[in-house]
């Protein structure tokens, strides 16, 4: 006993297994119990990158997936607008159509009215020209 003292005053002591040791078992088994904690906080550090990089990873992928969608909105949305320029043109086109061939109308009845006064015309005279024989 006086021997372990005169020992641990030196800084040396035994471990179970009566080997000579420079630090005493219990600070000996904390650093080791702390050499594990640390261990085993690596591997959660390690574990904890592993899942934010993945979660990183996932973000990026909803994000390009959010632009593809955001791009083919903006297509749909462009093409919409140039179907009703289109059927905008299309129906000044047929307006114009419809108004050329009012015209046209109206040009028609003049001339079968025209028409109209012309054989009545003659058939009067042919009238007359029967009555005079």
């Amino acid at each position: 006993a006086m021997a372990e003292a005169a020992l641990g005053a030196a800084g040396l002591h035994f471990d179970e297994l009566n080997k000579l040791r420079v630090l005493d078992p219990e600070t000996a088994q904390q650093t080791a119990q702390l050499r594990e904690e640390c261990r085993a906080f690596l591997d959660k550090i390690v574990e904890f990158q592993k899942i934010v990089g993945s979660l990183i990873e996932l973000v990026d992928q909803l994000a390009k997936a959010a632009e593809t969608e955001k791009m083919k909105a903006v297509g749909a949305r462009n093409l919409l607008k140039s179907i009703a320029k289109q059927r905008e043109a299309q129906e000044q086109q047929l307006q114009a159509l419809i108004a050329e061939k009012k015209m046209q109308l109206e040009r028609y009845r003049v001339e079968y009215e025209t028409l109209c006064k012309t054989e009545a015309d003659q058939n009067e005279f042919i009238d007359q020209f029967i009555f005079q024989k």
